[in-house]
Parts: structure tokens; sequence; C-alpha cells
């Protein structure tokens, strides 16, 4: 009886263990096969330009017909209170990368850092990374002195918005890198060039 016992305990632990084992596999490497796409609005405020206005003619002077009625026209301009500061283009790492990166100063004064036509091969456990130096080096195992997190990437594929707190000095830091916190990886990296 004893026997039986313990072989179906044997079963249910090789059981579990396994669920455990598959679970983690699925984590680490269901990534790199499934794209996280992100699709948020840009931070900055736009302002269209209406249509043309339309040219009133008198009976007195002939003008053509088509004056008179002009399409629209529409142009995007960032307000005058909101400003790009810092901007650079991902490069490959250890993967490959690719897009933008834009700094922007708000009218509020908030600041953002958003992610433009991005992508990056998936993984697990990635974060976007203000860090101190440039080029960022292609090195796994250890972490890069002096990095600030950001927070968790949002999506391999796609525009995002990052939020920096008001107290972060931003002329500390050099580039911004896609991290693996789980095998410390850097995935793609971006400099962070100042805009005058």
């Amino acid at each position: 009886m004893d026997r039986k016992n313990n072989s179906s305990w044997k079963y249910i632990g090789l059981v579990i263990v396994l669920g455990i084992i598959a679970a983690a596999g699925w984590w680490f490497f269901s990534p790199a096969f499934i794209d996280t796409r992100v699709n948020e609005p840009s931070p900055i405020t736009v302002a269209e330009a209406g249509p043309t206005p339309v040219v009133e003619t008198s009976q007195a002077v002939a003008q053509p017909a088509e004056i008179q009625s002009q399409p629209a026209t529409e142009a995007i301009v960032s307000t005058a209170a909101e400003q790009l500061l810092m901007m650079g283009s991902f490069y490959n790492l250890l993967y490959k990368g690719s897009g933008e990166v834009v700094v922007y100063q708000l009218a509020d004064n908030s600041r953002i850092l958003r992610l433009q036509d991005f992508s990056v091969d998936n993984g697990p456990d990635l974060y976007v990374y203000l860090v101190p130096v440039d080029p960022v080096p292609a090195t796994s195992g250890t972490e890069i002195a002096g990095y600030y997190n950001l927070g968790s990437l949002k999506g391999n594929v796609g525009n995002q918005n990052y939020e920096i707190p008001n107290e972060l000095g931003l002329s500390q830091f050099k580039s911004v890198v896609i991290w693996c916190e789980a095998f410390a990886v850097p995935f793609a990296a971006a400099p962070l060039a100042i805009q005058q």
C-alpha cells in the first residue's frame, strides 16, 4: 500500500515539476516568436491649419473662378511651448533594433521619451533604460553603471511613450537601451543627441 502511495506522489511531483519547467520555458522563449505591437499617440499637441479662406470677388473685377474657392490645406505644427530636447536612431547590439527615439518637453514642463517607428527583436523581461554611455557596449552579464529604468517595454513593435521624472537630469544620459533584465543583455540602443 505504501509503495502505491509513494509512486502516486512521485508521479504528481513529476507532473508539477514538468509544469513549472514548461511555464518557465514559455515565459523565456515565447516572446522570441510573438510580436507585441503598440501604437500610442504622439505626446505633442498639433494644430491643423484650416481651409484657405474664400476670396470674394465683385462683378467689376473679373477673377477666374478657381481663385474664389481653394481646397483646404493641412499643416501640422507643434505649439511654441513644446520642445524637442533630444533624438537618435536605434542600432543593433545583441539583437536587431530600428526606429527613432525622441525626447520632448511638453507645455506643462513634463518630459516624454517616445519610441517612433520602433522595432526590436522580442525577448523576456525587456525594459527601457537611460544610460550614461555612448556607444553602448554589446556585452552581456553586466549591468551598465548609472542606468535609469523608465519601465517595462510596452511592445517590441510600434510607437510608445515613457514619462521621464522631472527631477531626473537628462544631461547625464547619453543613450537609450532596450535591456533584458532576466539575462542582463542589451538588445538595441540609440544615442541621445541634444537638439538646439
